[in-house]
């Protein structure tokens, strides 16, 4: 981590440890919070997103039906979907909007510039134009960056250590996503300098899903990189599914791809960030600005490896990936 990045994460970690004692939290107050997201979600508790923020809140106190009260709201895969549903929270008027994914926080950036914004999982927050930078958001909006631009590169990495004689590598993005387009072009950087091309997929509906898995192997691409976007986690199955199908060995973003069978992820811990994004909510309830939060990046990046997959595609796990890994799947 350079220094620039350790003073970042130093000075959020202060804002948001920072007592606020003299504020004492009404009696018999109940807060109520408004969760926007783009993807379908079955079971809260155990969800990636919404169970930690859910346990996160619980662990500072807050306990629905008790003191606090959540909207959730869900674009079911349709991005299209999300500013109506964000328009539904603030007239709602909801205390605080906790946002998951770029897409979502374009949408409630859109139809508030008052009630507080929390990002829980952002992969640029001052290129995307939340933020005016991550010491200083400035405005009402704050929360965490995933660095998936930042990423994307090391992804790639990952592959050609994978498998070393790539020449053509697929990644699939969601074209109403900025946060994808972004890691595209990082990532698409780090190939021209390794001689790899770098194959544009581009789905924005299951169906398209499908479509792109088709176009990839027409180009004949060797490998897939999975861009981080709400569609593409709902869709973890069927994703699987397609690189098994066409054996094409792939790196996504979060653990929950090869757990359904994808050979490997690498990212930061979305589990983490959105637990983190209760503390942000806690602070702003007492009294903290959003403009005088700073943007957090994550510390906890995990390599999770699916080995059976591994040796259904013939490839050998090299050592170096074994020795970072924090979990291999047999």
């Amino acid at each position: 981590m350079n220094n620039r990045r350790k003073l970042l994460v130093a000075l959020a970690a202060g804002a948001l440890v920072a007592p606020f004692s003299s504020i004492a939290q009404p009696q018999g107050k109940v807060w109520s919070v408004g969760f926007l997201a783009g993807r379908h979600v079955d079971f809260l508790d155990s969800d990636n997103y919404y169970g930690p923020f859910r346990q996160g809140m619980r662990e500072l106190g807050y306990v629905e039906g008790k003191n606090l009260v959540i909207e959730w709201r869900s674009a079911e895969g349709n991005n299209e979907r999300l500013f109506g549903l964000a328009t539904e929270l603030v007239n709602l008027k909801v205390e605080v909007v906790v946002v998951a994914g770029t897409p979502a926080t374009s949408a409630a950036q859109k139809a508030t510039t008052t009630i507080p914004i929390v990002m829980g999982n952002i992969a640029d927050p001052v290129g995307s134009g939340f933020a005016k930078s991550l010491a200083r958001p400035a405005g009402n909006i704050t929360g965490l960056s995933n660095m998936s631009g930042d990423v994307s590169p090391k992804q790639l990495e990952m592959l050609l250590d994978m498998v070393p004689k790539l020449s053509r590598v697929a990644v699939l993005v969601n074209p109403s996503n900025t946060g994808n387009i972004r890691t595209l072009e990082r990532v698409q950087a780090a190939g021209l300098k390794r001689g790899v091309k770098l194959l544009r997929a581009e789905a924005r509906t299951p169906q398209e899903i499908d479509n792109a898995f088709s176009l990839i192997r027409q180009q004949n691409a060797g490998a897939l990189i999975v861009a981080l976007d709400s569609l593409f986690l709902q869709q973890k199955s069927q994703i699987a599914e397609l690189t098994t199908k066409h054996r094409l060995p792939s790196i996504t973003p979060d653990r929950i791809y090869p757990e359904a069978g994808v050979l490997m992820s690498y990212g930061p811990s979305i589990a983490d960030q959105y637990r983190r994004a209760a503390y942000y909510v806690d602070k702003i309830f007492k009294g903290a600005k959003p403009a005088d939060l700073p943007v957090e990046q994550p510390t906890k990046f995990e390599l999770v490896i699916n080995g059976k997959t591994a040796k259904a595609l013939g490839l050998k796990i090299p050592q170096s990936l074994l020795i970072s890994a924090d979990k291999v799947i047999e």
